[in-house]
Formats: structure tokens, C-alpha cells, sequence
């Protein structure tokens, strides 16, 4: 960088930094970061790293360690500077702050104490999976990581299986067998995914095709890196009648049959008239 950086209004400046590629940064992150008064980092190492590659320089800037281990002890050191009138700047380990990311409890304390919150977007291993996958973009729900013991993953997974979204998950390479088998009994071997590896990485790859398909490319490799599994919503016309009565049961306490039939079949993304034809069953008591 040349030149001497602007001055930043007083804030919490979240930024995205490279899930990968060093060059995935944003300009307007690295302005921020060179500015900021205070620089808290989920790796300090890491963002050193970074700042080093784009010749930033800390000069006698603090650089404070802010993660799941140490945000209690850390959080009233970032407040403090931010009662003071300064600028600071947060970065997660890779990707977004905020997504499955400590950064949470530092942005909402920092919220309720009145400060003022910016974000500087950028790199996602969400949407750059879900942009790879194939799968629909219009709506999706990002859910986290799965639990690692295959019974809560299982009651997880079967809680989801109904959702009319596309579905966004991040594993683990050691557990990724785990959660396909239990995908296969949850939402059926027909369901098509996309398993998403080591994204904007050397050895990127995407795994598409149906549960049952990406499982046999996988089932006798040992799956390195940072994961990321897109799972398309389940098919149109494939729901528990039992499901769409009580769903629909719900819906009529409040609404006429033709907007809760309207309701249901787009919640349970159902052909509108199947569903319509069951609600006015259900209303005319049969």
C-alpha cells in the first residue's frame, strides 16, 4: 500500500478475509485494516500473514487474539477502546465474521452498548459453495455443523429434511462418511448435493450428483480439508400426507381454505391444487 490510509469513524468494522486465495480480499478491507486504531483477529497469526502479503503494517497498532476461547477475557478490552472513540477492526479466520464464527458475541455486545457496527463483505464459503453447487439459489438456509454423534445428527438432519430451501452445511473430512450415511436415511438416497472442498483453494473440487452417487466417490478416499455440503430441497410432490394435514390444520385456524392451502404448498413446495383439494376436504370435515 502507498500512502497514508483515511481515517475511520469510530467503530466495529467487520471484514471478510480469503477462505483461500490471498487476493480474494477486498480493497475497501484492506483500507480498513489499515486504518483501524485496534486490530482483533480469530488467528493473529493468520491476518499478520495476510497484512505482510499486502504490505500493511501494524506499526504500534495492538493486535489482540479474539476467538471462542478467550472472548470473555478479550471483549471488555475491545469495548473499552470502542467507548474511547476508536476504530476497530475484527477478522475472522477465513470467510466471513459471524458465520459459525465468534465474532458474534463481540458484535452483539458492541451493539447493545450503542457502537456503531459496519460490515465490509467479501469472501463466503457459503456462497461460493452454493454458487459451484448447481443447486437452486433462489432460497437457502445455512445450518451449521452438524453434531457429531449420529444420533443427534440423524434428529438434526430430520428436523431439515422438510425445509423448502436449499440447505448449506459445513463438515468435517473425518465425519463427512457419517453424515452421508445418515443423509441417505434422512432424506433419501435420490436427493442430489454437492460436496464442496477446499473451495478457492489449489486442490478445489465439487462432488455433484445424488446422495447414493457422491457417496460412492467417496466411500474409499480419505477426505482432506475444509468441507462445505449443499443439499437440494426436497422434490415437488414428495411430502407425508399425514405432514400436509396437520400443517394444513394449523393454517386454517387463521386463514381461508384458498390462502392456507396457498401457505402450505409453498412452505412443503407442493402443486398448489393437490393441496387446495386436501384443504377443502379438511374443512368440509372428511
Amino acid at each position: 500500500m502507498t500512502g497514508q490510509p483515511n481515517a475511520l469513524a469510530p467503530g466495529l468494522y467487520f471484514i471478510a478475509t480469503p477462505i483461500g486465495a490471498a487476493r480474494d480480499i477486498t480493497l475497501r478491507a484492506l483500507d480498513i485494516l489499515g486504518a483501524a486504531d485496534m486490530i482483533a483477529a480469530e488467528d493473529t497469526r493468520s491476518l499478520r500473514h495476510l497484512m505482510d502479503i499486502h504490505g500493511i503494517a501494524l506499526g504500534d497498532r495492538p493486535l489482540l487474539a479474539y476467538h471462542d476461547h478467550n472472548g470473555e477475557k478479550a471483549r471488555p478490552r475491545i469495548l473499552a477502546a470502542l467507548e474511547e472513540g476508536r476504530s476497530v477492526v475484527y477478522a475472522s479466520e477465513a470467510g466471513t465474521p459471524l458465520v459459525a464464527d465468534p465474532g458474534f458475541q463481540l458484535g452483539r455486545a458492541a451493539i447493545e452498548a450503542g457502537h456503531s457496527v459496519i460490515s465490509a463483505p467479501g469472501p463466503s464459503a457459503v456462497l461460493a459453495a452454493l454458487t459451484v453447487s448447481g443447486l437452486p439459489s433462489d432460497r437457502f438456509l445455512f445450518a451449521g455443523f452438524p453434531p457429531s454423534a449420529s444420533g443427534q445428527r440423524r434428529k438434526w438432519l430430520s428436523e431439515l429434511a422438510a425445509v423448502p430451501a436449499t440447505l448449506i452445511l459445513y463438515e468435517s473430512p473425518k465425519r463427512i462418511q457419517g453424515l452421508l450415511g445418515d443423509l441417505a436415511q434422512s432424506f433419501g438416497t435420490d436427493r442430489r448435493i454437492a460436496v464442496c472442498r477446499e473451495l478457492t483453494k489449489r486442490f478445489e473440487e465439487v462432488i455433484r450428483g445424488t446422495v447414493a452417487e457422491v457417496s460412492d466417490v467417496l466411500s474409499d478416499r480419505a477426505v482432506k480439508g475444509e468441507i462445505v455440503v449443499v443439499i437440494d430441497r426436497r422434490p415437488v410432490g414428495e411430502a407425508d400426507p399425514a405432514d400436509i394435514d396437520a400443517a394444513l390444520k394449523e393454517a386454517l385456524t387463521c386463514m381461508s381454505v384458498k390462502d392456507a392451502a396457498a401457505s402450505v404448498a409453498e412452505a412443503m413446495a407442493l402443486p398448489r391444487r393437490q393441496v387446495y383439494q386436501q384443504a377443502l376436504r379438511l374443512s368440509q370435515g372428511n
